[in-house]
């Protein structure tokens, strides 16, 4: 599986049409994909697993969401301040 995912992330384009967030307004799935790669890499590092699987999520939201939103999420989880369950 962990060859399937490095295989989708070689050939990532842009984000592809997730059914969870049908309409054009992408805010949630930007945010959810953001939460899950850090929800990824937080419990691969606990086991001591390559996160490179973890890479997917992180493209999705690069593309997704604006850069002052990650800058600002960052700060927020560097902070602790961040708002959302990691």
């Amino acid at each position: 599986m962990a060859e399937e995912m490095k295989s989708k992330v070689k050939n990532y384009k842009t984000a592809p049409f997730d059914s969870r967030f049908p309409n054009q307004n992408q805010t949630r799935n930007c945010w959810q994909n953001y939460l899950d790669f850090h929800r990824c890499e937080k419990a691969l590092n606990a086991k001591g697993d390559d996160v490179s699987v973890c890479q997917w999520y992180r493209r999705v939201y690069k593309s997704l969401c604006p850069i002052s939103w990650v800058t600002d999420w960052d700060e927020q989880r560097a902070d602790g301040t961040f708002p959302g369950k990691i």
